[in-house]
């Protein structure tokens, strides 16, 4: 019995020493998608346009106060413009949404997948995740900013890289004006 006692006081002592030197977990915050904004500008030769998408779902993980990791997924059906209006708004959603860019009817989301977070300065992160479109995954890298309950990113997504062809100069010669050109900003702006 005091045999038995005394293993059991030692399975006791040593677990609690285990459990108390682990590293702490990570931290997850679902972002409130409701609140939350992704805001897109695309450049042609001719001018700009700007527009939303939105997220579906998305959370930021960290790690004792600190971002360690992040993912994210978007609504493609839900791609709008908001810098033009009536018939001129519903052609250039229905043409991002086609089959020449985004064909959202055979590729209904997007994803980014956080695989690298380093500190940048206070608040500020230089991250590097997996961005998925139109089922075509490559890296990406772009600051953060945290500060409370809320992150902000800016990044550069080059759609070539994602066969989004249509208008491309790095696929047709001679477009001349008509050419749209392959970055477009993302400015995302979280709440947590």
């Amino acid at each position: 019995m005091k045999k038995n006692f005394f293993a059991l006081t030692l399975a006791v002592i040593f677990g609690a020493t285990a459990t108390a030197t682990e590293p702490i977990k990570a931290n997850k915050k679902d972002v409130k998608t409701e609140d939350s904004n992704v805001t897109w500008k695309a450049y042609k030769v001719t001018g700009s346009h700007t527009g939303t998408v939105n997220l579906i779902s998305g959370a930021l993980h960290f790690d004792e106060g600190k971002l360690s990791g992040g993912d994210f997924t978007v609504d493609m059906t839900s791609l709008i413009s908001t810098d033009l209006e009536g018939e001129y708004k519903g052609k250039l959603e229905g043409h991002l949404k086609s089959d020449d860019f985004f064909g959202v009817a055979n590729h209904p989301t997007s994803s980014l997948v956080f695989t690298k977070v380093e500190a940048s300065g206070k608040n500020s992160y230089k991250v590097t995740g997996d961005l998925t479109i139109k089922n075509i995954t490559k890296p990406v890298t772009f600051d953060v900013s945290v500060y409370g309950s809320k992150a902000t990113a800016t990044m550069k997504i080059d759609r070539a890289a994602y066969d989004v062809r249509y208008g491309s100069g790095s696929f047709f010669d001679n477009l001349g004006d008509k050419t749209i050109y392959d970055e477009f900003d993302l400015v995302v702006d979280l709440v947590f």
